[in-house]
């Protein structure tokens, strides 16, 4: 076996499709292909996958997935469609506008996510930036990006996990999680920005992640409460709700939660009111532009 391959684990029964990002000795360093999640194993413990010529694509991830962004695809024309009917229903003819979704800040602690999730943005029109940040970094990021991009919407995302060597009833602590620490304080550092949750919406998570501890520190979203994989496109779907969501409007997880493949045990949050704008009349393109 060779990094880049696609491999399961047969200890967990080939429950997670992952790629070989390094070989170290007589062990793997393992990155899901569709979950955020970092492992090791033996290579003795892997399975080669015969689906490894489809699976480093986001259109050929799993089957719940595709259908996840069926549904996302389909949310956001709906969203589109009501938002022109408010206008067209207060004029005789229908007026001419400009829309203005929710701009993105998507800081990703693992950069094969981003690339993904990036291009996902792009298909579904969602003005976004993306930059990959190491976790224990995002806190002095965002202080940086923040006055510079000024979003609507702040992802926080990458690795977390439940720390497997950990004192016994110490689920609840930060101490006992990878990442969700780093996490927090990324959260922290956006609530200084701006405090206001509608003005600055913030998803922030990861697998796993210390869902409690996020809401404290200001995420309108978070991962997860059950402690589970979430899938690793989940924040973006979310993001991208809101990105076309009237700020006339509120949505709830509720609202939310049949667009992603995790659902409420995967992520959860508070009411939050949408970025998405109409303008009037629509703006005319410059020759240059057009």
């Amino acid at each position: 076996m060779r990094p880049g391959d696609f491999v399961t684990r047969k200890s967990y029964g080939g429950d997670v499709m992952f790629k070989i990002e390094r070989i170290e000795q007589l062990k793997a360093v393992l990155r899901g292909v569709d979950y955020r999640l970092l492992a090791d194993a033996p290579l003795t413990d892997l399975t080669a996958s015969s689906q490894a010529e489809t699976l480093d694509h986001p259109r050929s991830s799993t089957p719940q997935f595709r259908e996840s962004l069926r549904r996302l695809a389909v949310s956001q024309m709906q969203l589109q469609e009501k938002n022109q009917l408010s206008i067209t229903h207060k004029q005789k003819a229908a007026a001419s506008y400009f829309e203005v979704p929710g701009k993105v800040l998507h800081l990703d602690g693992d950069p094969s996510y981003l690339r993904k999730c990036m291009q996902i943005y792009g298909e579904l029109r969602v003005p976004a930036e993306g930059f990959y940040v190491p976790e224990p970094q995002m806190a002095e990021a965002l202080y940086r990006l923040l006055p510079q991009i000024k979003p609507d919407i702040v992802v926080i995302t990458g690795h977390d996990g439940i720390l497997k060597h950990r004192k016994s009833g110490e689920l609840h602590s930060l101490s006992s999680y990878k990442n969700s620490q780093h996490f927090v304080n990324a959260v922290q550092t956006a609530r200084q920005f701006e405090r206001n949750r509608d003005s600055l919406i913030v998803v922030a998570g990861a697998c796993q992640s210390h869902f409690e501890a996020l809401l404290r520190a200001g995420a309108n979203f978070a991962s997860s409460p059950a402690r589970i994989l979430i899938h690793a496109l989940d924040p973006l779907c979310i993001a991208t709700k809101l990105s076309y969501t009237s700020v006339k409007e509120t949505i709830s997880m509720l609202d939310i939660v049949d667009l992603t493949v995790t659902g409420l045990e995967g992520l959860g949050g508070l009411e939050t009111r949408g970025s998405y704008r109409l303008g009037i009349p629509g703006i005319l393109q410059s020759p240059e532009h057009e």
